[in-house]
C-alpha cells in the first residue's frame, strides 16, 4: 500500500482571500516503510509573504521569486501523489490550500477521502492531551531538534515518523496472521497443529526406575491419588 506524508508552507491561512502555497514536502511510504523517494518544490507564490508567515518558516519572497509558479509544478507534483492515501498533520489547511490552486488551473480535486488527519488521529487516540507535532514528537521520543522553523520536507519526514508511532508502531504490519482467514479488520493468528504420532515413543524409565516408583505409591496407602489414577 503507497501512501504520501505530506506537508505545505503558505503565505497565510486562506487561499480565499489571496494566500497562496510557498513549498511542498513529500515522503513516499510503501506498505508503511519509508521507501527513500521524496518530493521537495520551493514555490513562487506571486505576492508578498508577510512577516508573520516568515516568522513560521523562514521563507521571503526574495528568497522565493525565482522559483516556479505552481502551474509549472503541478502535473510534477501530482504524479508523484498519483492516487496514493496523503497523510496530513491538519489535513483540511493542507487540503484547502492544494485544491484552491488546482481549481486555478482547472484541474481536478484532490477528493477529501484521499487523506488521512494525523491530527484527528492523534486526538482520538489521546484526547485532552496536546495533538501538534511538537506534542507527538515529545510523546514518542522522536527527535525534531532541526525544526528550528517549519519546512516542509523536514516536517513530512517527522510526521512520518508520527504516523507510524499513531498507527501502532514501527512495524504495524509484523504480525502472525492466516493468510485464507480474516474477519472484519483484524486478522487471526495462525496456529498450527500437530497430529498424533502413529507409532508411540518408546518409554525411557528403566525397569529399576518403574519398580520404585510402584514401591513409593504403595507405601502412600490404598487411599492415595496416584493409586486411583494407575
Amino acid at each position: 500500500m503507497r501512501e504520501i506524508v505530506l506537508d505545505t508552507e503558505t503565505t497565510g491561512f486562506d487561499p480565499e482571500t489571496g494566500d497562496r502555497l510557498v513549498e511542498i514536502g513529500a515522503v513516499e511510504l510503501n506498505g508503511h516503510v519509508p521507501t527513500g523517494n521524496t518530493y521537495h518544490q520551493y514555490i513562487n507564490p506571486e505576492r508578498d509573504v508577510p512577516q508573520d508567515a516568515v516568522d513560521v518558516h523562514g521563507l521571503t519572497y526574495d528568497f522565493l521569486r525565482d522559483k516556479p509558479v505552481f502551474s509549472k509544478v503541478a502535473d510534477d507534483f501530482l504524479a508523484f501523489i498519483g492516487d496514493a492515501k496523503l497523510v496530513i498533520h491538519n489535513a483540511a489547511f493542507d487540503m484547502k490550500f492544494l485544491n484552491a490552486e488546482l481549481k486555478w488551473l482547472g484541474k481536478p480535486q484532490l477528493p477529501w477521502e484521499q487523506a488521512i488527519d494525523t491530527l484527528e488521529m492523534a486526538r482520538r487516540k489521546f484526547p485532552g492531551s496536546p495533538a501538534s507535532l511538537d506534542a507527538l514528537c515529545r510523546r514518542y521520543g522522536i527527535d525534531n531538534s532541526a525544526r528550528t522553523l517549519h519546512g516542509a520536507l523536514l516536517d513530512s519526514e517527522i510526521l512520518a515518523e508520527v504516523y507510524l508511532e499513531l498507527i501502532g508502531g514501527r512495524q504495524p504490519d509484523l504480525v502472525l496472521a492466516d493468510a485464507t482467514q480474516s474477519s472484519g479488520p483484524t486478522k487471526s493468528i495462525e496456529v498450527k497443529r500437530v497430529s498424533a504420532r502413529t507409532t508411540p515413543l518408546p518409554s525411557r524409565l528403566t525397569d529399576a526406575e518403574k519398580e520404585a516408583h510402584a514401591a513409593f505409591v504403595s507405601g502412600m496407602g490404598e487411599n492415595a491419588i496416584w493409586s486411583k489414577l494407575s
